[in-house]
């Protein structure tokens, strides 16, 4: 791969995740306040279908649209926002080096094992994921604090140096790398997201080449095959997220400020100790609701910039 090439990637990587962060910031706030162990649980009064009509309390945990309300009520439409900052600061960088690193991975794999084949697309994803949490943890450390940082309307909100400065002098070096075993054992979704994405983009490849020498038109990007990506990435997506989606709770319990979670597995089984299976799935219906068009925005920009950039 050229030194060109590379650049375009990089670019195009930071141009999808740019524009997907904006978009979806909102639904991040919430998912992210819904996984963490501050979030309010609640008493929901349930019937029995009994002769004498007797009902029982149960404690659940709030969902999306309560979370929202809440949010909104008290801290007011601002806080829908919280951490865009270091989002935005961490979102280029980061897809810029996964793409990069993912398609330069997979161009020297290609040389090894057949070319796209599964294990190529496996071990590629596995290797920009692991170069691009290892590069980016911190910046999303702070996001996670900022957006877990709730004030009531008028009080003075935390900034991000201000976040910095204070886990620097809590926890150190150290402490902006709290979560990352989390993110390493997220590479597993990664990997599932792009074996998935690449075989379905292959199908579409392959259907496009037959059908133009049907034809015997010349083969042209048009607005139908960006879809066709779009929907690749969310079919894709959606798959790998709801399997793996276990650590994203951890990740974010790992995070908080000063908490009794210390390391993956720690953290995982104190989880189901004291909240039950339901907790590790907790935020889940946001996590999809925003990740689904988040990922089809970002896989759709960076392949329309890279078809552009290319010519």
């Amino acid at each position: 791969m050229s030194q060109r090439d590379t650049l375009v990637h990089l670019f195009a990587g930071g141009c999808g995740g740019t524009v997907g962060a904006i978009l979806t910031c909102p639904l991040e706030v919430v998912k992210t306040r819904l996984q963490s162990s501050s979030v309010t649980l609640y008493n929901s009064e349930v019937q029995l279908n009994t002769m004498a009509g007797a009902s029982v309390n149960r404690v659940v945990s709030p969902g999306p649209l309560h979370c929202l309300k809440v949010i909104l009520e008290k801290e007011g439409p601002r806080s829908l926002f919280r951490g865009l900052g270091p989002n935005l600061v961490g979102v280029a960088p980061s897809r810029a080096i996964y793409f990069a690193a993912y398609s330069n991975c997979k161009e020297k794999l290609n040389g090894l094992f057949d070319p796209d084949s599964t294990q190529v697309h496996m071990i590629s994803a596995a290797m920009a994921g692991f170069t691009a949490i290892t590069a980016t943890n911190p910046i999303w450390l702070i996001k996670t604090r900022l957006q877990l940082d709730a004030r009531n309307r008028g009080e003075k909100r935390m900034g991000a140096f201000e976040c910095v400065r204070k886990v620097y002098q809590t926890d150190g070096l150290r402490g902006f790398y709290r979560g990352m075993s989390a993110s390493y054992a997220g590479i597993s979704e990664t990997v599932i997201h792009f074996v998935i994405y690449e075989s379905i983009k292959q199908k579409l490849l392959e259907y496009k080449i037959a059908s133009t020498m049907e034809n015997e038109e010349e083969s042209v990007k048009e607005a139908s095959d960006f879809v066709g990506m779009m929907l690749a990435a969310a079919t894709s997506k959606t798959c790998a997220t709801t399997i793996a989606y276990p650590h994203e709770v951890v990740r974010t319990r790992l995070r908080e400020e000063g908490t009794k979670y210390r390391s993956f597995f720690q953290t995982l089984s104190l989880l189901v100790q004291e909240e039950g299976y339901g907790s590790l799935y907790r935020g889940l219906t946001t996590h999809l609701v925003r990740q689904i068009p988040n990922t089809a925005i970002m896989m759709a920009t960076y392949e329309l910039v890279v078809y552009l950039l290319n010519g």
